[in-house]
């Protein structure tokens, strides 16, 4: 809820269709990377594709992992619960995201010290990136304010009367699912309900005076209880098996060269800036915490 509440759609589609273009890119990556790379590995260990039953079924668990590379911490939960996959052999999945996630980023942070040799080489316009970097800085300097015990009251306010109507209405919706689809089909969980509700509500929010909160740390607030929900679900894990499948990082990394290939070759295409091609990437394979912090290695 606090994270979307600070949206600003307009000034996303301001950036410019090179910078929608890649975040989009990227998302297709991950979309038909996974599928790919389950193919290719299922060839050499056919274990990977069983689902005899739901210990076997690894694609539930990987499930989890496009969740976190396109939606972050909230909707790898939502994946998790929608799709029923066993909490203890989900370390082996944290596992596949942190690895390949994490080695790309030390690559796409080298790259932003080399940005100027990579544009040349991509033929990409970056004179927009100079213009973005001044918005940002006059909106920060202009929304920015000291926060007060009553701003964290409006805050938690929000945040949890949104989050309660999700929670009572996505119960509904997934009951009524439930009796049309079965209770096992995916779209009965009432947590994916939840979080599609609270999203959208955030949205709803952004285009109100509400939005102003992220000027007194919303979007902070919400990083803090992606943090506790990551930690409670961590706090069921046992990471002894997350060693136990290491062709399971064989899928991660086919499935993450998918990705990184089509984001290079539309970059070529459409001859995009390798900020757009770091942070768009980012932005699927981490979302909103990991995105900024390769956003700063540029500025």
């Amino acid at each position: 809820m606090l994270l979307t509440l600070s949206i600003e759609l307009k000034a996303v589609l301001g950036l410019g269709w090179k910078a929608s273009a890649m975040f989009l890119t990227g998302t297709i990556g991950i979309v038909i990377g996974g599928p790919l790379a389950m193919l290719i590995v299922g060839s050499l260990d056919p274990s990977i594709l069983e689902a005899s039953s739901p210990d076997n079924e690894i694609w539930r668990g990987l499930a989890t992992v496009a969740g976190s590379w396109i939606g972050g911490g909230a909707t790898q939960a939502a994946m998790l619960e929608t799709y029923g996959y066993k909490e203890e052999l989900y370390g082996r999945m944290v596992t596949v995201d942190i690895i390949v996630a994490n080695l790309w980023m030390a690559v796409l942070l080298f790259g932003a010290g080399m940005h100027e040799k990579i544009d040349k080489w991509l033929k990409a316009d970056s004179s927009g990136i100079e213009d973005l970097k001044k918005r940002i800085k006059d909106y920060q300097s202009s929304n920015g304010r000291q926060t007060t015990t009553s701003d964290l009251m409006v805050i938690l306010s929000i945040a949890f009367g949104a989050v309660g109507i999700s929670h009572y209405f996505g119960g509904y919706i997934s009951d009524f699912l439930s009796d049309k689809l079965g209770s096992e089909n995916p779209f009965a969980s009432s947590f994916l309900w939840l979080v599609v509700l609270s999203t959208t509500i955030g949205l709803i929010f952004s285009f109100t005076k509400l939005r102003s909160y992220e000027g007194a740390g919303a979007s902070k607030i919400g990083s803090v209880f992606i943090y506790i929900l990551v930690l409670t679900i961590g706090m069921k894990m046992d990471l002894t098996e997350a060693v136990k499948e290491p062709m399971l990082i064989l899928v991660g990394v086919i499935w993450m060269l998918v990705h990184v290939t089509l984001m290079i070759i539309v970059a070529k295409i459409i001859r995009a800036p390798f900020f757009y091609v770091a942070v768009g990437s980012k932005a699927n394979i981490g979302g909103a915490a990991s995105a900024p912090v390769v956003a700063s290695a540029f500025d």
